[in-house]
């Protein structure tokens, strides 16, 4: 079988862990014995540099031929005095619109070996497993109008869903948590926002399809304080797109470093795009020293939600939590004990550990 996979390597660390990633890949094909056709194509500040634009039309048609997207990271100091049109992060939210991927889907788990790399106390991060699913099309970061008024005195940012966007995130959420521990949590600010309110209304309106799935609604802010004092009572949260955007980086700080948190963007029957949440990096980028695992734990889920290969999807994940378990850092870890190694390094590692499983 050909699969084609498009690989944005973007700006900072992007191209180092893709770099890896593209490795990992090569190795599921050729294990899988699949005839996998990977080429990049550019985004972000490293499109506008060759194109002026951050979201070049070749990327966009591109990835939508693809079987599935992986993405580096976008942005950097370097393009920051740029309108927002053209500034790189117009390139990722250009391609999750173009691509109609409505459904962002960021597990967080702790990691026994990384316990101690969290802020909090590690009786509070045993067992703590979950997935936030953030609405990532509509919301505050689209409604129109967003401009500045009465000569920039006053400024108008529109929160605009439809019944049809709240509806088709939900039931993507409903459906993770049913196939997980059967517990939905809804996050909104019905006490003060209509769009909560109907947002909580459609919630409540589709639970009785799901009857095995227990369902809870929480306030956004009480929604972050349980993050920190009891995270590990969370299933599945699916919220809106900034609630979402912000509550889901709150949830990185357990895990003990950004650098091993995977994201997906899921859409209908579209291809999926994959990236790290860690960002682009700017003050790494070069130095060989950048954490590839959630990189790495992007492709696992690119494995599992967009191809279809779960055993295999499994199999990344097994081996990034062996090589953890077995002592291995990446400098954002360090302090953790265990041996301190670049990206090069703990790509080996993971990909000699997965060779093992999968031939084994």
């Amino acid at each position: 079988m050909t699969r084609q996979i498009t690989i944005l390597p973007g700006d900072g660390i992007g191209p180092e862990v893709t770099k890896e990633a593209r490795r990992l890949l090569e190795d599921v094909a050729q294990a899988v014995g699949e005839t996998w056709v990977l080429e990049e194509a550019l985004i972000g500040g490293a499109a506008y540099d060759q194109t002026g634009h951050p979201l070049p039309p070749e990327t966009v048609a591109k990835c939508k031929a693809s079987d599935a997207i992986l993405l580096g990271a976008v942005g950097g100091p370097k393009w920051d005095h740029l309108p927002g049109d053209v500034r790189p992060e117009a390139g990722l939210l250009g391609i999750r619109k173009q691509l109609g991927v409505f459904a962002n889907l960021r597990p967080i788990r702790t990691w026994p070996g990384l316990l101690l790399a969290s802020p909090l106390k590690a009786e509070l991060l045993n067992g703590v497993d979950m997935v936030i699913v953030r609405e990532l099309t509509g919301g505050l970061y689209f409604g129109e109008p967003k401009q500045r008024l009465n000569g920039g005195d006053a400024v108008v940012d529109t929160l605009y869903y439809t019944r049809h966007e709240i509806e088709r995130v939900v039931r993507q959420a409903f459906d993770i948590a049913k196939s997980r521990r059967k517990k939905l949590t809804s996050v909104d600010k019905a006490n003060v926002l209509e769009s909560s309110r109907m947002w909580r209304e459609i919630v409540q309106s589709i639970a009785p399809e799901y009857p095995d799935v227990t369902v809870e609604h929480l306030l956004v802010d009480t929604a972050a304080m349980q993050l920190i004092q009891r995270p590990n009572q969370f299933d599945v949260v699916v919220t809106e797109n900034m609630f979402g955007d912000i509550l889901s980086d709150e949830a990185a700080v357990l895990t003990g470093s950004i650098g091993m948190l995977p994201s997906a963007s899921l859409g209908a029957d579209r291809p999926g795009l994959y990236e790290p949440v860690h960002g682009s990096a700017p003050d790494i980028a070069g130095t060989g020293v950048a954490n590839p695992l959630a990189s790495f734990l992007s492709v696992a889920m690119l494995l599992r939600h967009s191809l279809g290969l779960e055993d295999v999807a499994q199999h990344v994940e097994a081996a990034v939590l062996h090589v953890i378990e077995s002592g291995h850092r990446t400098r954002d870890l360090a302090g953790q004990g265990g041996e301190s190694v670049g990206t090069e390094q703990m790509s080996a590692l993971v990909r000699s550990e997965l060779q093992r499983r999968l031939n084994g």
